[in-house]
């Protein structure tokens, strides 16, 4: 059973209940909008997101909320960004600091904006709403209030569940200062039931200094915020929160989700939602920050993907499974042979996991009108599109055997771009090729004996062929090699530094049946004397 039906099966039974009652189920998920948002922040958008669309299929109301978080400190200064800029701006909250560019009205907005159009462009359509406007709403003043006033409670559970012990005047809420306006570097010193005081504090935190200032302020209405392991217990109860996942690294015993599941059972008397927690997306086997600038961001590995093929690489896995993605490698010619194999048992109709996976890699409008059509291997179209003799519709139709459809063509052609924008920028040397049409390549004039003998027999059953065939090309190399017993890399070690002056490239069979007959038969000639 596909991962997302499991989830949504316990989902229900564990609030039939309040199914039964016409209630929503409500989902959230979130992204601290502190820098380009890395492609690792998508696996829970599309986790949250499949979940909602399988509840919304089966007839289960729910909302599925996603917070762009904007009210956390700048904590981190992106490498990308002017130093001399924005470190000033540090300790602020994000929603405070300036945009880095004149389309936004601020620094999260900014960063935030790119990222929901990637979740857009993914075909996940959540419901968006900003921290700030909750906190400065009132929404979370209840909470707050009942934070400070069991404040030694949260010190207790902290340590009973992490060992981490606060000191005796540690509460937990940051004010922004009312002189210099950050967040990041104020201490609470007491609450009267309506006030707060407070310092900024210039060596409370190594990222930020503090003004200095001390003064009484209301912690109500925007003028403060939680502490993440509490305000996460807080955003349950606030947003109404049924499901929620995260990242396993908060999942583990005495971790974060610990944490603020006992602070939300404890001190806001709200049940936590049901989790799930998911193994980490990284790219290139690392994990990735935003503002570190590590890893590839989300818009750009989007960018390198069509919106069935990003969803696809976000959702084939089980969340328990860890998925690495190696743009430089081979990772983007896998994914196309994997959904391509998913792709089989969807259009035989086949009632199994792979047909499943490939209809949920597609945005719920476009699932009812999935065409059938011929799936050229990306490998293969990365090869034509570096071929400019070719005519790749052509070469594509002869692939399939058949007339191209108007959805083949389609299919083809969107390859074929995304193919080039990739082996623009990340593919591998393995996956370049340049066909030597002007002089024997360096390489090719030192075979052994054994190699011109196959290349020889080669050349004759070319000429025997009045035009040719990749399947019986293939067919032909076979037979050379068993008359010959000339090991296999040497044969073909020998075919690619004749046509390509590297040793490997496609398929051979097919490689050679696109080739010029002429040409073909003038290079091998050239080769074995």
């Amino acid at each position: 059973m596909f991962w997302g039906d499991k989830l949504v099966e316990q989902i229900k039974e564990q609030y039939k209940e309040k199914i039964a009652r016409g209630e929503a189920i409500v989902i959230r998920d979130e992204k601290t909008a502190s820098g380009r948002v890395h492609v690792g922040s998508m696996r829970g958008v599309a986790i949250h997101g499949i979940v909602a669309e399988i509840l919304q299929e089966e007839g289960v109301s729910c909302r599925y909320l996603y917070e762009i978080n904007d009210f956390d400190p700048m904590d981190g200064l992106p490498v990308y960004l002017d130093e001399s800029v924005f470190r000033e701006h540090m300790g602020k909250p994000l929603c405070n600091v300036p945009s880095p560019d004149p389309s936004a009205k601020n620094f999260a907005e900014y960063f935030g904006n790119e990222f929901k159009s990637v979740i857009a462009d993914a075909g996940f359509v959540p419901e968006f709403y900003l921290s700030s406007e909750v906190y400065r709403a009132g929404r979370y003043n209840e909470v707050i209030r009942l934070a400070l006033e069991n404040a030694s409670k949260i010190r207790e559970i902290y340590k009973r569940i992490s060992g981490a012990v606060k000191p005796d005047d540690w509460m937990p809420l940051q004010v922004i200062c009312e002189k210099c306006g950050k967040i990041g570097t104020t201490k609470v010193k007491a609450f009267d039931g309506e006030m707060v005081e407070y310092a900024c504090q210039p060596n409370l935190v190594k990222w930020a200094e503090g003004c200095g200032h001390e003064g009484k302020i209301s912690p109500f209405d925007g003028n403060a915020k939680l502490p993440w392991k509490v305000e996460w217990a807080a955003k349950f109860r606030v947003m109404g929160v049924d499901v929620e996942g995260a990242g396993k690294d908060h999942s583990t015993k005495g971790g974060a989700r610990d944490i603020a599941n006992h602070i939300s059972r404890e001190v806001f008397d709200y049940q936590p939602p049901f989790d799930i927690p998911y193994e980490f997306f990284l790219v290139g086997g690392k994990k990735m920050s935003s503002s570190k600038g590590a890893g590839s961001s989300s818009r750009e590995v989007a960018d390198f993907l069509p919106p069935q093929l990003f969803r696809f690489l976000l959702i084939s896995k089980d969340p328990k499974r860890v998925i690495d993605f190696i743009p430089d490698g081979d990772t983007i010619p896998l994914l196309y042979d994997l959904y391509d194999k998913y792709a089989e048992s969807y259009f035989a109709d086949k009632d199994d996991d792979y047909t499943r996976t490939f209809a949920l890699a597609h945005p719920v409008e476009k699932r009812g009108a999935i065409q059938k059509r011929f799936l050229p291997r990306f490998s293969l179209v990365s090869f034509l599109v570096q071929m400019p003799h070719m005519d790749f519709l052509k070469e594509v139709e002869a692939l399939k055997g058949s007339t191209l459809t108007e959805a083949d063509i389609h299919e083809a052609e969107e390859r074929a771009t995304y193919a080039k924008a990739w082996l623009g920028q990340y593919a591998p040397e393995s996956y370049r090729y340049e066909l030597q049409q002007e002089s024997v390549p360096e390489g090719a004039l030192h075979f052994t004996p054994e190699q011109k003998e196959a290349l020889n027999l080669l050349l004759e059953y070319v000429r025997k062929q009045e035009s040719l065939d990749g399947q019986e090309l293939h067919t032909a190399l076979h037979s050379i090699k068993e008359k010959t017993g000339i090991p296999p890399k040497d044969l073909f070690s020998a075919i690619y530094l004749s046509f390509l002056g590297k040793e490997s490239g496609p398929k051979a069979g097919w490689f050679l049946s696109v080739l010029e007959k002429s040409f073909l038969e003038s290079r091998l000639q050239a080769v074995v004397k």
